[in-house]
């Protein structure tokens, strides 16, 4: 299969606004979506709300041990495309969702398939932090239970603290593992869903604007915290900050409209973009 669309050349520039209509109605992608090692390999996603068509024949791979920023004006797909990879679309009736995503070979988008342990594979980590009105014990014990991962009591206590440990709060919560997750500070909140996401060993961890909701500090925290995980996971995180995409991910894909305008390293982006949309977007020119 051919993944890597016609592009200008790297003395041509970025492709003009002349160029840019017929080439993302054909949904031709700048950039090679493939990678050597993919978590999940997704081929011409279609997402429809009703009669709107919100993703446009996307191909992208989700590479093992790396971060992928998507990026974009508000209203471009990417949060649409993310909520694909672990079919969280599946909760919203108008939703229709055709193509292929595979996670690890296999098709995820089979009617047939249990969502309940496909989204302990792929976890996602929302917006707003969204801690259980349960101790921050429970939190992170909840998925663990559910799925029969441990069976044993001492068990269950290792792997909470395994798992608040990857997620960097185990020295300022325990302590007080017996405290409601809902007072905690918004950052560690945010590491709390953390934690109570890789409790249940995913293999794709998915984030929505995960410090949107955040201060700087706590920011900085979760981002040190994404660069240690990708070591262990497939991360897919969904900013709109182009400062943050530019210190977490390795590749980052541009969204426009329901179309993955382009991919690519994440410093080629940023520096060298060649689509005319990427680069006015990457500009400040629109979005």
């Amino acid at each position: 299969m051919n993944t890597t669309a016609e592009t200008p050349t790297a003395n041509t520039g970025a492709m003009s606004a002349a160029d840019l209509s017929s080439h993302t109605d054909l949904g031709g992608t700048v950039g090679t979506v493939t990678v050597d090692n993919p978590r999940m390999r997704c081929s011409k996603v279609d997402v429809f709300y009703g009669d709107k068509q919100a993703i446009k024949s996307v191909s992208l791979d989700i590479g093992n041990n790396e971060v992928i920023s998507m990026i974009g004006p508000s209203g471009c797909g990417k949060s649409t495309f993310l909520r694909c990879l672990n079919r969280m679309n599946d909760t919203i009736p108008s939703a229709r969702v055709s193509g292929s995503i595979l996670l690890d070979g296999h098709e995820i988008l089979d009617k047939s398939i249990d969502v309940v342990p496909l989204r302990a594979q792929v976890g996602m980590v929302f917006q707003k932090p969204n801690p259980f009105p349960k101790s921050i014990y429970e939190n992170v014990a909840y998925g663990p239970r559910i799925h029969g991962i441990t069976n044993s009591k001492a068990e269950l206590d290792e792997l909470i603290e395994s798992s608040l440990i990857k997620a960097g709060l185990w020295k300022e919560v325990k302590d007080r593992l017996g405290e409601p997750g809902t007072g905690l500070s918004g950052g560690q909140q945010q590491r709390l869903c953390i934690a109570r996401t890789i409790a249940v060993s995913p293999e794709v961890i998915l984030m929505d604007e995960p410090c949107s909701a955040l201060d700087p500090i706590a920011t900085a925290v979760i981002e040190e915290l994404i660069d240690e995980l990708r070591e262990n996971y497939a991360i897919a995180i969904v900013t709109h900050s182009m400062q943050q995409a530019a210190r977490v991910s390795q590749r980052t894909a541009y969204f426009h409209l329901g179309d993955l305008v382009e991919v690519g390293e994440t410093d080629q982006i940023f520096t060298n973009p060649r689509h005319k949309l990427t680069e006015d977007y990457i500009t400040g020119r629109f979005g």
